[in-house]
């Protein structure tokens, strides 16, 4: 599949990197599937890219629900008949804090949306996959995901584990003509990551050790974005089980 021609589905396309993927996506000719759970800046993404001449639509939904992830990828098949390229994306961020201090609701939350998310997403896109002989799925894990992150266990722990399923299916189908790796960020301005900041100066805990990040700035989600369309093209056909970082050097 040519990267002019692709259909790409992209979650958490509302907004930070997942805004900037699926502009980049459509820029480079996909045909997007827009999925978030906030409507309203999901609808301002699929704006943004059909004000540059760019097609797709938007689904709203919740990544850690069932039936709301069979529905986007119901609707991607049913507008277009493929999905050939599907961009795991949605995520949050723990509040900062020790182990010992974390709620269990808080662990619930991320545990959804970052792990459970991502494995409903991958199980619904593999069957249309599976069907088609073809495809490729890009996981956000991040570089809390092969390295420790002060007060961020939780998130930690979820990281860790989208790595572990994006290795292990990837496995399990490489001969099948699908390809499955995962992009591991380091600190991205973000709307996200300008709130845990903000819960630093307000909420008055603050991490021992923060990461350090060896350029100095955070990186641009344009940045990702450009590895991401690199990803989603055919220059990176020889990649499965890859963990990708574009962290600043962060885990250096």
């Amino acid at each position: 599949m040519s990267e002019n021609n692709q259909v790409a589905i992209i979650t958490g396309a509302g907004s930070g990197i997942g805004r900037a993927s699926s502009i980049k996506l459509a820029e480079n000719g996909a045909t997007v599937v827009l999925v978030d759970y906030n409507a309203q800046s999901g609808e301002e993404t699929l704006q943004m890219i059909k004000d540059k001449g760019g097609n797709g639509i938007f689904v709203q939904a919740d990544v850690s629900k069932s039936e709301d992830v069979q529905n986007y990828v119901n609707k991607a098949v049913e507008a277009y008949g493929r999905i050939d390229f599907f961009y795991n994306n949605a995520g949050v961020v723990q509040k900062f804090n020790r182990l010992a201090d974390i709620e269990e609701a808080e662990f619930d939350r991320l545990v959804a949306v970052n792990l459970k998310g991502c494995f409903l997403g991958m199980k619904y896109v593999l069957q249309v996959m599976d069907r088609q002989g073809s495809g490729h799925i890009l996981n956000t894990a991040s570089t809390a995901g092969i390295r420790s992150e002060h007060s961020a266990s939780v998130y930690s722990a979820t990281k860790h584990g989208v790595v572990g399923m994006t290795k292990s299916a990837a496995l399990e189908y490489v001969k099948r003509g699908i390809r499955i790796n995962a992009i591991l960020p380091g600190a991205v301005k973000t709307a996200l990551t300008a709130g845990v900041m903000k819960s630093f100066q307000e909420g008055g805990y603050v991490p021992e050790e923060v990461s350090n990040v060896r350029m100095g700035r955070p990186a641009e989600p344009e940045e990702i974005a450009n590895v991401v369309a690199f990803m989603a093209s055919p220059a990176s056909s020889y990649m499965t089980g890859s963990l990708v970082n574009v962290d600043g050097g962060l885990t250096l």
